[in-house]
């Protein structure tokens, strides 16, 4: 939630009264919009990563909270789970060599908290979801011990009024109800964040959201989940399931969902706040003093409490940040759409690949939003995670911008990598580093492999050899973690 949010209960007034502020709120948004009040271009990006910690034998340790007190550092913090952690990277200048630089800070940082959670019997497993995790591990008691995580859990089973149900088809069905959200704690994510001004806050969010397909495409790398192979970027669909607040008469009235593609390409970032405020009762009802309006007419820069609470409890695949840094707000988008891993190189690849293609498309004359239309681009996020790198997408092509079918490795490969390449270049992005990352990119889509193809080859490999399913994914799972070690990009790892 970016909140450490502690309350005991709520009263029915709560929520009249957290409206009225989000309304507040809301205006007081707008008048920053129209003031100008907003920081400066800087190109400022940053990247947050959800972690898994399992033992020698691949299988989920519960113990972030003894990782955490030996690695020491406030880079890493406790994600929802007790098998989970996350580091987060100080905001860099997205320019020059900065590709390299986030390389040895995360492989620095990735193995310096290795070392220590070793010390515990844990190990540092960069992947989607755990291949290993079972519907005994999902469960309440494994939660993290911090009360924002229990009064969040808490708080979405008392508007669902009812256990959470999960209902996958891919290659396998799985169907399981569970008492509480924590089958959430399973999704471990990449979060890319660039900060940008308000007069280009709405083509970098189209520009990120018509692109949603190819990115989870290439990047995919969730194919397991309770033994079952699902979609190969189950993640998505898991995560939209597991906190989902609507009971199944609300899902068939069409109510949207907390995990929400959107449904239409936006003109200004007010229009993704108005739409959380007008769509989503509060999960959270929590009021703070501030009275934003008044803080405006003295000169002074809101915080805007409840609305960036309220936005944290909606989780868009580009979830829309507003924050206040040294006295000075600002606007980032989030991009949430790919899987932790495989490796830094992969993390990175998929990184450049995502900035550098958002620069362009942000800029060209003609924007692919035009012609793209909003619920393609819906289908194409599907297709990406149901499919993988095997995916096919809906794309314009030729002067009448008609739809096209195009498998994805052919789209990326044919028009978004030079896209991107062209991207980074306007970031000035040094060339030596634009290549190498995007090269990446390039051959997992003429090798046709990911995270998620690795993952399942090995597992029917180790399957046809005579192994049973819980063994072979434990087997996968340790060769996983050691070419993850490795730090070779995962197109470039051996067949098991």
């Amino acid at each position: 939630m970016g909140e450490k949010v502690v309350a005991s209960g709520f009263e029915p007034a709560d929520r009249g009264r957290y409206r009225h502020k989000l309304q507040q709120c809301l205006a007081g948004f707008e008048r920053l919009l129209e003031g100008g009040r907003f920081d400066r271009p800087r190109n400022l990006m940053g990247l947050e990563i959800e972690l898994n910690l399992a033992d020698s034998a691949g299988l989920p340790r519960m113990m972030n909270e003894e990782v955490l007190e030996r690695i020491a550092s406030r880079d890493f913090q406790t994600e929802l789970a007790q098998f989970n952690i996350e580091v987060n990277i100080a905001p860099h200048r997205l320019s020059g060599p900065v590709f390299e630089r986030l390389a040895e800070e995360l492989r620095t940082g990735l193995a310096y908290a290795d070392r220590m959670a070793s010390e515990v019997g844990a190990h540092i497993v960069m992947v989607g979801i755990l291949p290993t995790l079972q519907a005994q591990d999902l469960v309440s008691a494994n939660l993290s011990r911090a009360d924002r995580y229990m009064l969040l859990n808490d708080r979405i089973l008392a508007m669902r009024g009812e256990d959470i149900t999960l209902d996958i088809q891919g290659a396998e069905h799985l169907a399981y109800a569970s008492h509480s959200i924590a089958p959430e704690a399973a999704c471990t994510s990449t979060q890319m964040h660039l900060q940008v001004t308000p007069g280009r806050f709405a083509a970098v969010w189209n520009a990120a959201q018509a692109v949603c397909g190819p990115q989870v495409a290439v990047g995919a790398n969730s194919p397991f989940l309770f033994g079952r192979e699902l979609w190969r970027e189950t993640r998505p669909a898991l995560f939209q399931q597991a906190i989902d607040t609507r009971p199944q008469e609300l899902r068939a009235q069409g109510v949207r969902p907390l995990t929400w593609f959107g449904e239409r390409w936006i003109d200004s970032p007010l229009d993704l706040f108005a739409e959380n405020v007008r769509y989503f009762p509060a999960l959270l009802p929590i009021c703070d003093d501030e009275d934003p309006l008044r803080v405006l007419d003295g000169g002074g820069v809101p915080q805007l409490r409840e609305l960036t609470l309220h936005n944290g409890t909606i989780y868009r695949w580009n979830r829309p940040v507003y924050a206040v840094v040294d006295g000075v707000p600002h606007l980032r988008v989030e991009n949430r759409v790919l899987p932790a891993g495989p490796t830094v190189d992969d993390v990175l690849a998929n990184a450049a690949f995502y900035y550098g293609l958002v620069r362009a498309l942000a800029e060209a004359q003609r924007p692919v939003w035009q012609r793209l239309p909003f619920g393609a681009a819906e289908a194409n996020f599907d297709a990406g995670c149901k499919d993988g790198i095997g995916a096919v997408m809906h794309w314009p092509r030729g002067r009448g911008g008609s739809l096209a079918e195009i498998p994805a490795v052919d789209l990326v490969r044919d028009e978004l990598l030079p896209l991107a390449a062209a991207g980074l270049d306007a970031w000035g992005i040094e060339p030596a580093h634009r290549d190498r990352y995007l090269g990446i990119v390039e051959e997992r889509c003429r090798l046709r492999t990911n995270g998620a193809e690795w993952q399942c080859a090995a597992f029917h490999r180790l399957l046809e050899r005579g192994q049973d399913r819980r063994t072979a994914l434990a087997l996968m799972t340790r060769h996983y973690r050691e070419n993850m070690a490795s730090g070779e990009p995962v197109h470039r790892w051996p067949a098991v």
